[in-house]
């Protein structure tokens, strides 16, 4: 299995190329899986009653959003960690601070290395349609698989715009 990607040509409404078409590549979510399926799943590879694993699936969302709302930076298990942040203008003046300088609240998720991993081994396999709809053409990936890493992992950058981000 791979990730699949749709090549869609869409007319561009803005930028430099407005009004000119262009393939635009998006990940093909294929659905949102829910919560009882998940349990279930886990329940089956584990052994564990479906009732004890969703009361701690529970606990545990419980536990990581209480200590995420404290400040700490709250490891999810083979996945990574996740923690709260802000985005805010910045100011040269100490008067100056106010939380109206805050533009954004932000859910940050720092993946572990094996979730890279696991993302620089998969396939992406990609499907490019007109502007009509049609197929026309399919891709699998033939690159190094390289990862990006998340500029919020340094905790504090200065955007262009004069932004602040805060983890």
């Amino acid at each position: 299995m791979g990730i699949k990607v749709k090549a869609r040509q869409m007319k561009l409404a803005v930028g430099p190329s407005a009004g000119q078409y262009r393939f635009i590549m998006q990940a093909d979510i294929y659905s949102t899986l829910k919560q009882d399926k998940v349990i279930s799943e886990a329940s089956l590879r584990s052994g564990i009653a479906k009732g004890t694993i969703s009361a701690t699936w529970e606990a545990i969302g419980d536990v990581i959003k209480n200590w995420a709302t404290e400040g700490h930076s709250v490891p999810i298990p083979g996945l990574g960690t996740m923690r709260f942040g802000v985005r805010a203008n910045a100011v040269e003046d100490v008067e100056d601070v106010s939380t109206s300088l805050i533009t954004s609240r932000r859910v940050i998720f720092t993946p572990s290395t094996d979730i890279k991993q696991e993302l620089k081994n998969t396939s992406i396999n990609i499907t490019c349609y007109d502007k009509e709809g049609n197929l026309i053409k399919q891709v699998n990936s033939a690159d190094d698989g390289t990862v990006d890493e998340d500029p919020d992992d340094t905790g504090t950058d200065e955007e262009e715009d004069g932004n602040q981000q805060l983890g």
